[in-house]
């Protein structure tokens, strides 16, 4: 996609910013992909990391299940790793859940200015407030959280961007902008139409792999976007 490009004024056209949770807005010290590994260990399947980077994004309990062999008890045996995988992840981020730097003051920036404020994730409800409570993230934080298993297909559909929406009452996708940090959410925001589709490099995928993806942006982390909205 080349060199990250301004499309016009964003002051005053930008409504709602969509951020991705692990990886975006929350630091990724290893524990989801640790809690993945552990988790599917359990019933013998053996992960590589570059397995598990390809699906970082997705919703979890697709993950799981993509993840698993063939068989007649595979669905049963998906929602018992992801039991699983859930224990897991609470356990690696009890003590350990850090904020990427800057994200709160960028919420609180954008909020002060008239953008509503979105996280989308790929963990379940339960797990997303478990490290919204883990961060000091009290309810009014952001001004929606949707959820990977709250809509009928997880990333790369632009589903929960949409509900996004909806719960913010933004009817355009050119007032929307999404970010995150994997293949999958640059994916999901241009399959949504997103006026700025926005990779950062502070989770999963490194540069030349976002950027090989549709984007209008590529930062360092979301502590750069007051600067790309107002320079904009």
């Amino acid at each position: 996609m080349g060199e990250p490009r301004v499309m016009g004024a964003a002051m005053g056209v930008i409504e709602l910013v969509v951020f991705d949770m692990a990886g975006t807005t929350v630091r990724d010290d290893g524990q989801v992909p640790d809690a993945f590994t552990a988790a599917l260990a359990e019933y013998g399947v053996t992960v590589g990391p570059e397995s598990i980077r390809s699906l970082r994004g997705a919703s979890k309990r697709e993950a799981i299940l993509a993840l698993l062999p063939p068989g007649t008890a595979r669905a049963e045996q998906a929602e018992r790793a992801y039991a699983s995988f859930r224990e897991h992840l609470a356990r690696r981020y009890a003590g350990t859940a850090r904020a990427v730097s800057g994200a709160a003051d960028v919420f609180a920036w954008l909020r002060d200015r008239g953008i509503r404020v979105a996280l989308n994730t790929g963990f379940d409800r339960d797990t997303a407030h478990m490290l919204l409570a883990a961060l000091g993230w009290e309810a009014d934080t952001v001004d929606a959280i949707v959820c990977g298993d709250e809509v009928p297909q997880g990333r790369p559909a632009p589903y929960m961007i949409f509900r996004c929406m909806e719960a913010t009452g933004v009817v355009s996708v050119g007032q929307v902008a999404n970010v995150g940090d994997t293949v999958l959410d640059l994916r999901a925001g241009h399959n949504a139409g997103v006026r700025f589709n926005i990779g950062v490099l502070s989770g999963a995928h490194g540069h030349d792999v976002l950027a090989a993806e549709p984007h209008t942006h590529i930062l360092t982390s979301v502590a750069d976007l007051p600067a790309l909205l107002a320079d904009a």
